[in-house]
């Protein structure tokens, strides 16, 4: 007995595998015909063995709860997301055109902030930018390039087409379920990988740290380079962990480290003190460093704005990247390209509402219902409003919170996100929605994922994919198929 994949019916939204009922895509049949020849039994037993796998690797996440942390294993199913390679060559130069614009215009506001004097973005939209940092104003980090990693979020639309719906320029995670999910697939269907033309993924802790080594401002030494992590509580703990091993760096606390009075970082070792040369930092700006921002911190180092101002060492990402990752400047972003690289965007965003805007911000109050609502500053899904999965309740409190401040809201219509097969139980095959996570490198040379994280939203109908609300993850296949098999 075999799963039925001649049934599998994507109804109204588009498939990342199936182009209709039963009949799947160029870039996935080598796939399904693979999967069609295995026992619901045999699917099963692949299941299982992803299951064990992870659980042996130790593939955790942490979800923060009233109650306190839970740390879970990583949600995963054993059906691949397949995407055609000619349609990603395409995406992966929307990815870079993105971000070099988006480097420039943050170097830009912390310098002549011309975009603004030309009148492309209001000047208010900045002055009320929560992550807009003060301290960074003058500087110019190697490159002109302040975010080195960021993490895009794409959707695919009921037209099929791919759509940025955020950017990510903090401290973005999820790169290292990414590769783990690829590891896990190579242990659960290893003669897949024997027969199919998939692009590979695990050369991202090698680009990675080529990044960050460039990033050093000491050129005739080998750079020594550090994972800076809050610690084992923190949700993305395992990551940290994970890319430090990857790219043979150290994970430090802010504890670890130090700031002597020739403004330089070291690192303590039992041998003594080791100079720092680049931090990748896994800690939001205001607990970096308790001399400028939270005066509280106990996460961050003293004195490493102040060793990063005098040039000793390197930040990625710089602090004050995040400006950039405010909902309302998401929306100028099509205006941000054309602006500084006089070229049109490859990859549009979605429509979206600007609640600043008084026409656009009573369009959104009387259309509650049908948008999705997000504040301009949080991540993780948390503090947004889905509307048509909303209640009347809701509705109304969303609907005070954008009076009291339209600066902090954007609305968006309500996607048809793109779906994908999904096991459910032992053999029943049921969409899922889901969304995509590639990573983009960028310091003196740029880099792109084969493909990013795919987020599922686990439970039937829900449009939310995020691990911390319940979403679970696929290995994403970037797939040659004109020669397809191997």
């Amino acid at each position: 007995m075999t799963i039925a994949w001649n049934q599998y019916d994507p109804a109204k939204f588009f498939d990342e595998l199936y182009a209709s009922k039963g009949t799947p895509r160029d870039s996935s049949k080598p796939l399904i015909d693979y999967l069609q020849q295995l026992s619901v039994d045999e699917v099963a037993s692949r299941k299982a063995a992803a299951d064990l796998t992870i659980r042996e690797m130790g593939v955790s996440f942490t979800v923060y709860t009233e109650e306190g942390n839970i740390d879970r294993a990583w949600p995963f199913d054993i059906i691949p997301r397949t995407i055609d390679k000619k349609q990603w060559d395409v995406i992966s130069q929307g990815l870079e055109q993105r971000l070099q614009a988006l480097n420039l215009f943050i170097d830009d506001l912390y310098h002549d902030q011309k975009i603004i004097k030309d009148g492309i973005i209001p000047e208010f939209v900045l002055k009320q930018s929560k992550n807009y940092r003060k301290e960074c104003e003058g500087f110019s980090p190697a490159f002109g390039v302040w975010a080195h990693i960021c993490g895009t979020d794409l959707v695919r639309d009921t037209d099929g087409e791919f759509y940025v719906l955020e950017d990510n320029l903090r401290v973005p995670s999820g790169v290292s379920y990414m590769l783990e999910n690829r590891s896990i697939m190579k242990r659960v269907l290893p003669e897949v990988f024997e027969t199919i033309d998939i692009v590979p993924v695990n050369d991202y802790p090698e680009q990675l740290q080529k990044m960050l080594s460039s990033l050093s401002p000491r050129k005739d030494v080998r750079p020594t380079v550090v994972v800076l992590t809050p610690g084992i509580f923190n949700s993305a703990y395992f990551e940290h962990a994970f890319l430090a091993q990857q790219m043979g760096a150290e994970l430090v606390e802010g504890s670890d480290l130090v700031v002597q009075d020739d403004d330089c970082v070291y690192m303590k070792t039992i041998a003594g003190l080791e100079r720092v040369d680049v931090v990748y930092r896994r800690i939001d700006d205001l607990f970096l460093d308790p001399e400028v921002f939270n005066a509280d911190s106990v996460l961050g180092v003293p004195g490493l704005m102040r060793a990063w101002r005098a040039g000793n060492v390197a930040l990625a990402n710089a602090p004050g990247a995040g400006v950039a990752d405010d909902k309302v400047v998401y929306a100028y972003v099509p205006e941000v390209i054309k602006y500084y690289l006089d070229q049109e965007p490859i990859i549009p965003n979605v429509e979206t509402y600007l609640c600043y805007e008084p026409k656009q911000c009573d369009y959104v109050l009387a259309n509650l219902d049908k948008l999705v609502v997000k504040p301009a500053n949080e991540s993780g899904g948390y503090g947004m409003l889905v509307g048509p999965h909303s209640t009347k309740k809701e509705r109304e409190a969303f609907a005070q919170l954008i009076k009291k401040d339209p600066r902090n809201y954007i609305a968006q219509p309500t996607l048809g996100l793109s779906t994908a097969p999904t096991l459910v139980g032992k053999e029943d095959l049921e969409p899922r929605h889901l969304d995509l996570r590639p990573f983009i490198l960028q310091g003196q040379n740029s880099y792109v994922t084969k493909g990013g994280l795919t987020r599922v939203a686990m439970n039937k109908g829900s449009l939310v994919v995020n691990s911390s609300q319940g979403g679970g993850s696929k290995d994403t296949w970037i797939v040659d198929f004109e020669g397809a098999t191997k």
